[in-house]
């Protein structure tokens, strides 16, 4: 055998060996980490009665409930649309309540003249000629107040926006 072939031989065990040496050292390290098992105990989770007593309480509904929407959420800016209301009082439509609305465009509001008042289910309803007072993709609400006795109820507003 030649003495360069032995020796590039001995050199590339060593390497080899180095290398194995290097591996298991890094292997050897990364069990030194921090452990993140950890030995909880399960217990049951248990609610005392004070604390109970301390919960407050389920709140009761409104009395009175309303709610308005458009005939149209899409209109024309020169259309003429609905806007509806519903007032209820322990979910039951009221009748006999009067209604007022007022639109709200870009340039100011625009109190709706009717005043309207709600039949046995509780409904009330507004025409509203848009005349172009709204530009187009510009979104518009209208308030509706009803007046219950002295008792005066806001509703959701409506809303639409003129394609």
């Amino acid at each position: 055998m030649d003495r360069n072939y032995e020796l590039r031989m001995i050199k590339h065990s060593k390497l080899f060996q180095h290398s194995i040496f290097a591996a298991g050292m890094l292997f050897a390290l990364s069990g030194c980490g921090l452990s993140t098992t950890s030995q909880a105990v399960q217990t049951d989770a248990t609610v005392s009665p004070a604390f109970q007593a301390q919960m407050s309480p389920i709140p009761t509904p409104a009395t009175y409930r309303c709610g308005a929407w458009s005939s149209n959420n899409a209109p024309s800016p020169y259309s003429t649309i609905t806007i509806y209301a519903k007032l209820t009082k322990n979910t039951q439509g009221v009748s006999g309540a009067t209604a007022q609305a007022t639109a709200h465009f870009q340039d100011g509001d625009l109190p709706l003249d009717q005043q309207a008042t709600s039949d046995q289910g509780g409904y009330v309803s507004f025409t509203l000629p848009l005349q172009g007072r709204q530009p187009r993709l510009v979104p518009t609400t209208v308030d509706v107040i009803f007046t219950v006795g002295s008792t005066k109820i806001a509703c959701t507003p409506a809303f639409f926006t003129p394609e």
